[in-house]
């Protein structure tokens, strides 16, 4: 947004976080994904409260904060969902302008996607993106046991056909994580665009309904700084940090604001409402042939992977290794693929932690069209204090049936002859459905994608318009995943990059 809007405007990029340091690895090669989902240098590191239906667990709600946001931190993994996701979202929750052929013009402009046929994919655009090597032998392992049990395939998940197993886009060129900071912020000439880093909005200031900008403060405190909007304020502080501006601010459910002793500029009680996210678990397998990338998490071949990022941005290093993975229909009816599956060549939670200490692979599988809503909340009106976060995962017994789907369907690929080929052999087995459920409930994790807080739509049934514009106010725009009215098939970044195109473009009066 910061970057499409400084091509005709003066804009002011305001970032809790730190830049993206050229020295710090961790940003930048793709494989330390664990380093930046675990430290708090450049991850808010929430969790959720409690969650009944897990066990009473609280999960881990990791939000980059650092300049790019998520993008750089999250698993680099590139899907746009699937196109009746937004044939959904204009259809079914009065998103008008949002079907799938209007969106697909943005999607291309925000790409560079080298060797996608171009009725679907982009050239030149600001978003470096690859398609992910498939050719070692665990992943051909995969894609032989998807074509076994007769699923099909498909060449380009954000292509013309999502349905199948075949390869993921990475947001990966050169070696390198591309980063919405790396690749719409560095190298590009913006003279209209201030960047802050470290500091933290503290509220949205307003004269009556209309927004007159925002009051922050920095990372030492002191008293608020006031930054006065000429034009327009635009939110893009995420499904969990949008709907906490907002309360603080005024804008929000009536008794949240009273409980907080906030004035109310703008009372909606949809604010912070229809938390969704995907939930996943991980079906693992050992295999007795030595060929996972198990040597290279630990020891010597650690050492090798980041002495060969440094030097030339190759090798293990330089890949997240989510190549290979799927996406299914569960046989519940959902019209088209509600389950995804990545495919990973060693056995390790996200975080690196919980590894496996031999060769193995997993199978991460998530339900794509959870009915299961939850909500954010605040504590108080400190900006550093952090949210309530609760997704009330699983609440719906329609999402439990989806989840038991794909791990059957999980533990049939990794026990293909293609896997048991390279002596392949469950971590676990799973016998009752009772049973399964019981695993689910103690390992299930959270994929890092919640969206929906401050869902757009027709006024009167949503907070924000289809302009991003927040009803009920003026000058006042949210553009992130919170604007979602319904989760997408995938992980959300590339959406998230294809939302703020479009409004943006709105916005210039650029016809795309």
């Amino acid at each position: 947004m910061a970057s499409r809007l400084a091509e005709q405007h003066e804009v002011l990029l305001l970032e809790a976080g730190p830049k993206h340091h050229a020295w710090d690895f961790r940003v930048h090669m793709p494989a330390a994904l664990s380093e930046v989902l675990t430290s708090t240098a450049y991850n808010y590191g929430f969790h959720t409260e409690s969650e009944a239906e897990l066990g009473n667990r609280r999960l881990y709600c990791p939000r980059g904060r650092v300049l790019g946001g998520s993008s750089s931190i999250n698993g680099m993994i590139f899907v746009r969902g699937n196109p009746s996701d937004f044939d959904r979202w204009e259809t079914r929750y009065g998103c008008t302008g949002w079907g799938y052929q209007s969106v697909l013009p943005h999607f291309k402009r925000s790409e560079d996607r080298p060797g996608g046929d171009l009725l679907f994919r982009g050239l030149g655009g600001p978003q470096r993106v690859q398609s992910s090597d498939v050719s070692g032998e665990l992943n051909q392992a995969w894609l032989a046991a998807g074509s076994a049990l007769g699923f099909p395939s498909t060449e380009d998940f954000n292509g013309a056909e999502q349905e199948g197993f075949g390869p993921f886009d990475a947001s990966i060129a050169d070696g390198r994580r591309q980063s919405t900071a790396v690749t719409y912020l560095d190298g590009r000439s913006s003279p209209g665009l201030t960047v802050q880093t470290g500091v933290t909005v503290n509220r949205l200031e307003f004269v009556g309904d209309q927004c007159v900008g925002v009051s922050w403060v920095n990372r030492k405190g002191g008293r608020p700084i006031q930054s006065n909007a000429r034009k327009e304020t635009v939110l893009c502080a995420g499904a969990i940090g949008t709907p906490q501006v907002l309360i603080r601010s005024g804008i929000g459910p009536e008794q949240e604001l009273k409980r907080l002793a906030i004035s109310p500029v703008w009372i909606n009680d949809d604010i912070g409402e229809h938390l969704q996210d995907h939930l996943e678990i991980y079906v693992q397998a050992g295999i007795k042939k030595p060929v996972s990338i198990y040597p290279s998490t630990r020891g010597l071949g650690k050492l090798r992977a980041g002495v060969e990022w440094y030097l030339l941005k190759s090798g293990a290093g330089a890949t997240n290794h989510f190549h290979a993975g799927a996406f299914l229909r569960s046989g519940l009816d959902a019209g088209y693929p509600d389950l995804q599956f990545h495919f990973l060549p060693i056995a390790m939670n996200y975080d690196g932690s919980q590894q496996v200490n031999h060769h193995g692979v997993q199978a991460h599988v998530g339900p794509m069209k959870p009915v299961s809503r939850g909500r954010v909340s605040i504590q108080s009106s400190d900006p550093f204090a952090s949210p309530q976060i609760q997704f009330n995962y699983l609440s719906a017994e329609e999402d439990w049936a989806v989840m038991r789907r794909g791990i059957r369907l999980a533990e049939a690929l990794l026990g293909e002859q293609s896997f048991q080929s390279m002596g392949a052999w469950p971590l676990k087995r799973f016998g009752s459905d009772a049973e399964l459920d019981e695993w689910i409930r103690l390992h299930a994790e959270s994929a890092y994608h919640p969206c929906g807080t401050c869902r757009m739509g027709k006024e009167g049934e949503a907070p924000v318009s289809p302009e991003g514009e927040v009803w009920g106010v003026r000058n006042l725009r949210v553009v992130d995943a919170s604007l979602m009215p319904e989760i997408t098939n995938g992980n959300l970044n590339a959406v998230v990059i294809m939302m703020a195109e479009k409004i943006a473009a709105q916005m210039l009066g650029v016809a795309v």
